[in-house]
């Protein structure tokens, strides 16, 4: 069962949420959700997920606990970079959330567990392979999902994005 949306309510700050990958446009999300928090009031919560890669063998002797470690200490460190990118940007400083699983499923969580996320930003891509991994995958669930779902062009610069968000 969907959670009660709760961002407008008494108490309550709307929340944009944004993935952190490792695409190239995923700092075209970032950048207009970060413009659109600063300018709307609202906060701005930064999801990165870490998605298993256990193989046979690799439960053996702590290595999957090794490799989770990484993992987190990885998806952290991109996390850390993009809060700075947006503290320099618009001085909005991000919620920062690292999740495990699969990525939609883990989105999809994350939304459902904080009645704040209103509204999810991503970027499409701009390569010959279509909108980008992030997008495609979502594409086919985001009907979906309990909040809207914005997807910014990813050739847009940074002026661009400033005079649409």
């Amino acid at each position: 069962m969907t959670r009660k949306r709760e961002a407008y309510q008494s108490g309550h700050t709307p929340k944009f949420m944004v993935v952190v990958d490792e695409t190239a446009e995923c700092d075209r999300a970032i950048v207009f959700a970060a413009r659109r928090a600063a300018r709307t009031g609202h906060r701005l919560l930064m999801l990165a997920v870490i998605e298993p890669k256990v193989g046979d063998g690799q439960a053996l002797f702590g290595v999957a606990d090794v490799m989770r470690a990484e993992a987190h200490a990885e998806a952290r460190a991109k996390l850390d970079a993009a809060a700075d990118r947006t503290m320099t940007l618009v001085g909005v400083e991000p919620e920062l959330v690292v999740r495990e699983g699969k990525l939609s499923e883990a989105i999809l969580t994350q939304i459902e567990e904080d009645p704040d996320v209103a509204i999810l930003v991503l970027a499409a891509g701009t390569g010959k392979d279509g909108p980008g991994p992030l997008v495609s995958s979502l594409a086919r669930t985001a009907g979906s999902y309990p909040i809207p779902v914005a997807i910014v062009p990813g050739q847009l610069s940074d002026e661009e994005i400033e005079a649409l968000a």
